[in-house]
């Protein structure tokens, strides 16, 4: 479903706030999701939701000689006659599917994941979960061939994220005391797959800076790293942007931070190519900042008030705003962006009305041509109630993680030529969750289960790491790479 915001509403910064300035600043709107999830994932996990005995890894044995399960009237049949492994599909087949069992959990539940491609094509990928990351090789044949994992620093929690900087994983986590594990990815080239190994949470890892974060960001171009969502918001840094030298990996360092505008959630930082010629070749983040999309120019990342804040935006249903990503790191002039908790899974009485208070997600559209005065220029409503999550996007697909509308995979090409989002298709998707697909609907907007994160890789293979059942291997039949351009 695709809808244009009447000028008015792209013009004005109010909205009927379901939450004040003060209670994002002190971190009491994070802290209330954290505690509504852990609630829901604590009932799922006392009623057994979470037990990996509840669904059959997909071995040899269950293979039955395919190599592949195609998506066929919709729907692709992972484990013959088993509802709750009949996955609903459009244009995806199923290649692989591992319980978070099979991938070495202790625990289960799974979360973040990147991956890295060696230099001679072999892709892997870093799997979050509870209790640590598990390590697998995707192979040419979409087999997911697991290598071994790295324990957490930590007492376990679910919340771990993941990004890669060249061969380096780097691991952060809101686990008290955890740090940012960094992982060299080339000490998986020469493991047997018949004897996964176990690493030291000491001795393998390249080094360890910082605390407790909520998420990673990387920027590969200029080599290095930002810790979003650091805890606690006391400290000097404000839970804002940490940057991280790392120039060399065995020595890491921070450099200095960005408090100005308080906890980020989540971030992308590139460096500035686009229609703004002001910042042209400037190192830019864009935060996602819990209600407003807040653009920094990060060239000076020296000292405690490093960075400087280009603009700070709010929007028509700002609720939690969650994640997003460039329409092209090549030009920047689109952006799209989620919000966690618009769909009302937080506010049942409807306080904060909003394009998705229905429970059906909302990708929201940017226009960031002038840096200094985005605009939020248009949506895209899925037609599956459902929570959005995490979405990336590469040369024109986005490629969406909806917790239980599993992933969502959008042609946005046209944006450039339509800001409102009115020839935003969704061209392929994969429902990781049965149970809730006869609801009204389609689905359920919560987080309870689900797809938390995903990888697509170059040759189209994307890894969807799940919540509750572990990580499936997919590909779309319509594009055999990594996203297309409409026309192409």
């Amino acid at each position: 479903m695709k809808f244009a915001l009447p000028a008015a509403c792209l013009l004005s910064a109010a909205h009927a706030a379901q939450y004040s300035k003060a209670q994002y600043e002190s971190g009491e709107v994070m802290a209330q999701m954290m505690q509504a999830k852990e609630a829901a994932w604590a009932k799922r996990r006392a009623a057994g939701d979470y037990d990996s005995a509840k669904w059959n890894g997909w071995n040899e044995n269950s293979r039955n000689g395919r190599a592949s399960v195609p998506c066929v009237d919709g729907v692709a049949e992972v484990v013959p006659g088993d509802a709750d492994q009949t996955y609903k599909c459009k244009n995806i087949d199923t290649y692989d599917y591992k319980t978070h069992e099979e991938l070495g959990s202790n625990d289960g539940e799974g979360s973040g994941s990147w991956g890295w491609v060696s230099d001679d094509g072999r892709e892997f990928i870093a799997i979050g979960q509870t209790d640590g990351a598990a390590f697998a090789e995707v192979t040419s044949k979409g087999v997911l061939s697991y290598l071994g994992r790295l324990p957490a620093q930590a007492d376990p929690v679910i919340w771990r994220e993941i990004k890669s900087n060249g061969p380096y994983m780097m691991i952060g986590s809101e686990g008290v005391g955890h740090g940012i594990q960094i992982f060299d990815m080339r000490r998986l080239l020469d493991i047997d797959p018949g004897s996964p190994k176990v690493f030291s949470t000491s001795s393998d890892l390249t080094d360890l800076p910082l605390g407790r974060s909520h998420n990673v960001v990387v920027n590969e171009e200029k080599n290095y790293a930002v810790a979003v969502g650091a805890a606690p918001r006391s400290d000097a840094c404000a839970s804002g942007l940490i940057f991280i030298n790392m120039d060399d990996p065995t020595n890491p360092y921070k450099t200095g931070c960005a408090p100005q505008d308080g906890y980020v959630h989540d971030a992308q930082c590139i460096v500035y190519r686009g229609p703004d010629t002001r910042y042209d070749g400037r190192d830019i983040c864009y935060g996602y900042n819990e209600d407003t999309l807040t653009i920094y120019d990060v060239t000076n990342k020296t000292g405690p008030q490093a960075a400087t804040i280009i603009s700070r935006t709010t929007y028509v249903g700002a609720t939690y705003t969650h994640q997003g990503w460039v329409l092209d790191p090549q030009w920047q002039s689109h952006l799209l962006m989620d919000d966690e908790i618009d769909e009302g899974v937080i506010d049942p009485e409807n306080t904060n009305p909003g394009p998705a208070s229905d429970g059906f997600a909302v990708t929201y559209i940017w226009s960031i041509e002038d840096l200094e005065n985005p605009v939020q220029t248009g949506y895209y409503k899925s037609s599956i109630r459902s929570v959005d999550h995490n979405q990336f996007i590469h040369n024109g697909l986005a490629y969406q993680s909806n917790y239980q509308a599993g992933l969502r995979i959008l042609d946005v090409s046209g944006i450039p030529e339509d800001p409102t989002g009115g020839n935003v298709e969704e061209v392929a998707f994969f429902d990781v969750f049965p149970p809730d697909d006869n609801m009204p609907g389609g689905g359920v907007a919560t987080w309870d289960a689900g797809t938390w994160s995903h990888f697509t890789f170059p040759s189209g293979f994307v890894v969807i790491n799940t919540i509750d059942r572990g990580a499936f291997v997919v590909r779309s039949r319509g594009f055999r790479g990594r996203g297309f351009r409409r026309g192409a």
